[in-house]
């Protein structure tokens, strides 16, 4: 169901899907270390790597928000006409090399093991138990927060790696409701644990597509034999109220700059249009073919033998095994018996396990994980852009435009900081917000090296943040891009007929009544005044990104009016730099700094979880209490600022996207008018 957006006043609009992972508050110094080599595909040092590489031009014309022209930007281009952007095969893989530790290393993390604290305590011969289930955030979760979290999914499979007290992992994945992003890093990192030559065992109830991605990534992957086996394919689907607000008589205006910004249609249009048919279809053939590789490469068969399997329609879970895509149909207790087996203990004695939470209290430190004396912050932005906290505001709910710009300015005037990676998870929101955070991401890029990494979106607000950084890094099923705009105001006059209700505006000033007579369609000079200035947001937001990607503005056109774009398809047309997760990011802000790929660095992340008893408190009434999540998410609504909002459609994907990319308050209309029948 595409995403209604209901706006009091015109403001121009990036629009997307709300992304609820949060940003949180407070600034925490101390050092999460990480101790995987990120090394280079072809050399463990960036002696020889670095001098190849050209730094992005960038013009000063880039901080003047005046919109260029075409040859004023075009003069900032270099002479030959060559686009100074380093290949993505010169940049770092990031990929993580599994090292064996010698003996004296082995001997100092058992003696470090012996004076950990209690909880830090794990039984030799244990397994790692984690459940993936629904929504994940981006954003680290603290000891009060429920939820997961990927930094800490990750971590605990680093962790786990080398831990000796680790015998394996058993992983139980149930249906997910996060975007292909994660699951794209999740699975990087249980290919990245097999390395170390444990087992890692997946069991699977509920197989859709996202789950067997990640199943099928494992080791080993079982089903009980009542499980539901939905690999039927994957659906892409919009909404439009058109109809629906004609019935009502509401009369939406909307202004759409940008052929592929579709934002308005859902609110103007009772069908597709052809591009956002063409832009959806592109969208939903990207992740097809992910998948298909993905998993003709997991499981060794032909990518069209996979395909076939799919359209065959099967739902028996005995075929996923005689095709060879499951090891064996056994129930959670035989497997648990069988690794009991495995490692060797009685029928009669519980399985050593961890589970997640506990471990991931576990300190990399005490694992000899630490890192080196370099230090790159990590600034995590996660969520709907708004410029100022609101009242209602739940902790962590969104990126706030002065809180992280504080913390980026603190990462600028620290020296220890050798580089920083931004990692977004953002459909982006406030227009003036996202400018802000772009100046500042802008002049830290400028004292250090800065890489930002995409995860599930960072569309609209979230890619004019990413646009500053020196070097971008998506997912290959990122969705990004969506440079366009488009302005909404709704004429409510047939409506106010129907009910009885009058309004009466006594205003000064020839616009005066622009914002606030929905009672009147829009005069003849209002309807230009409000175009125009739809049209100026978009040049400034095409021209810097123009600017930012040392691209002519008319090239820069073509992959702009709105559309978005996977990581990959924006890859190839140069909005993106290179593919891949947090670890390539990294590896390329490591070679940024000139520090030697095979060098430990320590990470600090900058976002940590806020430990105030307000915050704490909250978390504990969402997870106890358990707050409805559709109010929660109306009172985000009704609290974002009024202006400019740069934020991508919304776009809701069946078994493709999270859970609910709906706006609550297309849910609360629907309830509504259903009401009136």
């Amino acid at each position: 169901m595409a995403k209604l957006l209901i706006l009091q006043a015109p403001q121009v609009v990036f629009s997307s899907s709300r992304s609820l992972v949060s940003v949180t508050t407070a600034l925490y110094r101390r050092p999460l270390l990480l101790n995987s080599s990120f090394t280079s595909s072809d050399s463990h040092s960036s002696s020889h790597i670095v001098p190849r590489l050209r730094s992005r031009r960038f013009s000063a014309r880039a901080f003047d928000d005046s919109p260029a022209s075409s040859a004023e930007l075009e003069k900032d281009q270099p002479r030959d006409g060559a686009s100074p952007v380093v290949r993505d095969e010169e940049y770092p893989t990031g990929e993580m090399v599994y090292e064996d530790r010698n003996a004296w290393e082995s001997f100092v993390v058992k003696f470090r093991m012996l004076f950990a604290y209690p909880w830090q305590r794990v039984r030799k011969g244990s397994v790692l138990t984690m459940t993936l289930r629904g929504q994940i955030s981006d954003q680290l979760k603290s000891r009060f927060t429920s939820g997961l979290s990927l930094p800490q999914i990750s971590e605990n499979l680093v962790k786990a790696a080398y831990d000796p007290r680790i015998a394996g992992v058993y992983l139980h994945i149930e249906p997910l409701s996060c975007g292909w992003g994660k699951v794209e890093e999740i699975r990087r990192h249980i290919l990245d644990f097999k390395k170390s030559g444990k087992f890692i065992v997946g069991y699977i109830n509920i197989c859709g597509l996202k789950e067997y991605y990640l199943g099928c990534s494992c080791s080993e992957l079982y089903a009980p034999p009542s499980a539901y086996s939905f690999l039927y394919g994957l659906t892409v689907q919009a909404s439009f109220l058109g109809g629906v607000f004609e019935k009502v008589g509401i009369e939406p205006q909307v202004q759409r700059i940008g052929k592929y910004k579709s934002a308005g249609d859902q609110l103007a249009r009772k069908s597709i249009s052809e591009e956002n048919y063409e832009m959806l279809s592109v969208l939903l053939d990207n992740i097809y073919a992910n998948w298909l590789d993905g998993v003709s490469d997991s499981t060794g068969k032909k990518r069209e033998d996979v395909e076939s399997f799919i359209n065959q329609g099967v739902y028996e879970i005995e075929k996923l095994k005689e095709e060879g895509l499951i090891k064996d149909i056994r129930y959670d207790d035989e497997v648990i018996s069988m690794l009991k087996e495995r490692l060797g203990v009685e029928k009669d004695k519980k399985l050593p396990t961890v589970d997640y939470k506990k471990y991931s209290g576990v300190k990399k430190s005490t694992l000899g994980l630490s890192g080196g004396r370099d230090q790159i912050a990590i600034i995590r932005a996660g969520g709907s852009i708004s410029r100022v906290k609101g009242p209602l505001s739940t902790p962590g709910s969104s990126i706030i435009a002065e809180q992280l710009i504080e913390k980026i300015r603190s990462v600028r005037e620290n020296k220890k900081y050798k580089a920083a990676v931004i990692r977004i998870d953002s459909p982006g929101g406030d227009a003036l917000a996202s400018d802000l955070m772009w100046r500042e991401i802008k002049l830290l890029a400028e004292t250090k090296p800065v890489i930002a990494s995409m995860s599930d979106v960072a569309a609209s607000g979230g890619y004019y943040m990413a646009m500053a950084a020196n070097t971008i890094v998506a997912e290959n099923l990122t969705l990004t891009g969506s440079i366009g705009v488009v302005t909404a105001r709704f004429t409510l006059a047939k409506l106010y007929e129907k009910i009885g209700f009058n309004k009466e505006t006594i205003s000064r000033g020839k616009y005066a009544e622009l914002l606030g007579a929905e009672e009147r369609p829009f005069k003849p000079e209002e309807a230009e005044l409000f175009g125009k200035s739809a049209q100026h947001a978009y040049q400034l937001f095409r021209n810097k990104a123009a600017l930012s990607r040392s691209m002519p503005v008319d090239k820069m056109e073509e992959v702009a009016q709105g559309r978005v774009w996977t990581g990959k398809d924006a890859h190839s047309r140069g909005l993106v730099d290179a593919l891949g997760g947090l670890s390539r990011a990294i590896a390329i802000a490591k070679q940024k700094a000139n520090i030697p790929l095979d060098k430990k660095v320590t990470l600090v992340e900058i976002s940590r979880p806020s430990t105030s008893l307000p915050d704490i408190l909250s978390g504990i009434g969402s997870s106890v209490i358990g707050v409805d999540r559709t109010l929660k998410g109306l009172l985000d609504e009704l609290t974002v600022s009024k202006g400019v909002q740069a934020r991508m459609d919304g776009i809701m994907f069946q078994q493709l996207g999270r859970d609910s990319l709906a706006s609550p308050i297309i849910d609360l209309l629907k309830d509504y008018l259903s009401s009136l029948r």
